[in-house]
């Protein structure tokens, strides 16, 4: 098994509207969030995923800059890229889909490259169960840990096919919205207990600006988010999030729950880098420093003395 991080997702065009702003086509999709915020920890990262000729090739230069391999990467010869348009209302937790164009993504089979069957960790970015299930087929042996990442829209209207996906990975990773109507729950909690019933050993639940939490078996993990100023564009949070987080466990090469408590924290501090700015604008120009000192920040953030503790006072 190869020291690799996998990752099968969509490349896109996004155009966005937000209460500060917009920005038309730029470079979007899942598998675009997750592999430039992992790239960050300088590890082995392939993209498998489709395109159009309309691709703009600047943005293969930059993704490919950043160590990147996209030989899993399809370019139909004629078609057009996977389109989405989106606006933004004044709580940034609300948005329109004003238009989606599927595009080659309509009938996307993904063709994992031979030196690509056997990655240590296998991130099944946000995308059609069918494609998904495809992927963990292809490899040649499992994966020493598979992420998932969903969203409602597959809840709602492919749970059968998504549930076999479900089954077969370690790490499931939905906000808490989907995760209450995956499960049918009334509390976090109980989720994440019956997502574990469902075969992954360990759930992350996001809460958007109020953090992420992080279950396995009796325990339980709470990761703030890093408390932004300003907030420009919240599209590839989650992405980046997720892509952090594997990236984190690829570069330490270890995947215990003490471990992944850690890789929230580093998902926390990447993923609001991406809401500053608009796509995948912040993502193209992070820094080792600026990363090291939000990481600082919620260190200090959650840390207190707990000699300072004195239950006689009760």
């Amino acid at each position: 098994m190869s020291n690799k991080l996998l990752v099968v997702g969509t490349m896109a065009y996004d155009s966005i509207e937000t209460p500060y702003g917009k920005a038309e086509n730029i470079l979007g999709g899942a598998a675009t969030y997750i592999g430039l915020a992992a790239s960050n920890f300088r590890i082995n990262i392939g993209i498998v995923s489709v395109i159009g000729e309309d691709f703009n090739l600047e943005y293969i230069e930059l993704i490919t800059k950043r160590k990147i391999d996209l030989t899993g990467v399809e370019e139909i010869k004629g078609g057009k890229t996977f389109f989405w348009k989106g606006r933004y209302h004044e709580n940034l937790n609300i948005r329109d889909t004003i238009e989606t164009k599927l595009n080659v993504l309509e009938n996307f089979v993904p063709k994992v490259p031979l030196n690509w069957k056997t990655p240590k960790i296998l991130l099944l970015g946000n995308l059609h169960p069918e494609v998904q299930l495809s992927a963990l087929n292809q490899m040649n042996e499992r994966p020493e840990l598979i992420i998932l990442d969903s969203m409602n829209f597959w809840i709602d209207n492919f749970r059968e096919t998504l549930d076999k996906v479900i089954n077969r990975v370690d790490v499931l990773c939905i906000n808490d919205e989907e995760a209450l109507e995956l499960t049918k729950q009334k509390t976090l909690i109980g989720a994440a207990n019956e997502i574990q019933k469902y075969g992954p050993k360990y759930v992350i639940i996001k809460k958007g600006e109020h953090g992420a939490m992080l279950f396995n078996k009796e325990n339980i993990f709470f990761a703030p988010a890093f408390p932004v100023k300003s907030i420009k564009d919240p599209t590839g949070a989650g992405d980046c999030f997720v892509g952090s987080f594997a990236g984190y466990l690829m570069k330490i090469n270890k995947f215990s729950f003490e471990k992944m408590k850690v890789g929230l924290i580093y998902a926390s501090a990447l993923a609001s880098f991406s809401v500053e700015e608009f796509g995948t604008q912040a993502l193209q120009s992070l820094s080792k420093n600026k990363i090291h000192n939000r990481i600082n920040y919620l260190k200090d953030l959650t840390s207190f003395d707990s000699k300072l503790i004195n239950f006689d006072i009760l």
